[in-house]
């Protein structure tokens, strides 16, 4: 058994002057490369979110989801240090990236929202239906192609019996 060592103020306060050298994957950076644009990655310095930050930046956005993305981004990014307005003119999959990111780093996410988030995905769900009403390993199902798990949903849909008008 080991002992438990309480934890100090300092202990408690020390991660929110560590910063995370997050890399960029170029295909997210420059989408518009297409497939040029894989190994164009670029390293972004990001720290975490502080309960202040939080609170300034809830009171400030209110429910704008977007103006909340904004100011986290604009809040965590250490170098290069962003405006407003260039954050604002970043395109929506940069800034999808950042978030998480963002979110990771802050203790807001956890890997079991990961689990969440990917269990709810169209394919997964798909994956899963098939599995279950056909009995097929999931070494079965992921050797479909997108058209064969489409027909094969079509058809459960097909043999379901007609559901009553709300």
């Amino acid at each position: 058994m080991t002992a438990s060592i309480l934890v100090t103020a300092e202990d408690l306060l020390s991660g929110r002057d560590v910063t995370h050298d997050v890399v960029i994957p170029g295909d997210i950076l420059f989408p518009a490369l297409g497939p040029a644009g894989v190994g164009q990655e670029r390293t972004i310095r990001l720290r975490p979110l502080t309960v202040r930050d939080i609170q300034l930046i809830a009171k400030a956005a209110r429910d704008d989801e977007v103006l909340t993305s904004v100011l986290m981004i604009q809040r965590a990014a250490v170098e290069p240090r962003l405006k407003q307005d260039q954050v604002a003119e970043m395109h929506s999959g940069l800034v999808g990236f950042l978030v998480v990111c963002i979110n990771r780093i802050s203790g807001l996410s956890t890997e079991a929202d990961e689990v969440r988030q990917m269990a709810d995905a169209p394919i997964v769900r798909a994956f899963y239906v098939l599995a279950k009403e056909f009995h097929w390993t999931p070494e079965q199902v992921r050797a479909l192609t997108v058209g064969q798990v489409l027909g094969y949903l079509e058809l459960l849909n097909q043999d379901r019996p007609p559901q009553p008008a709300p």
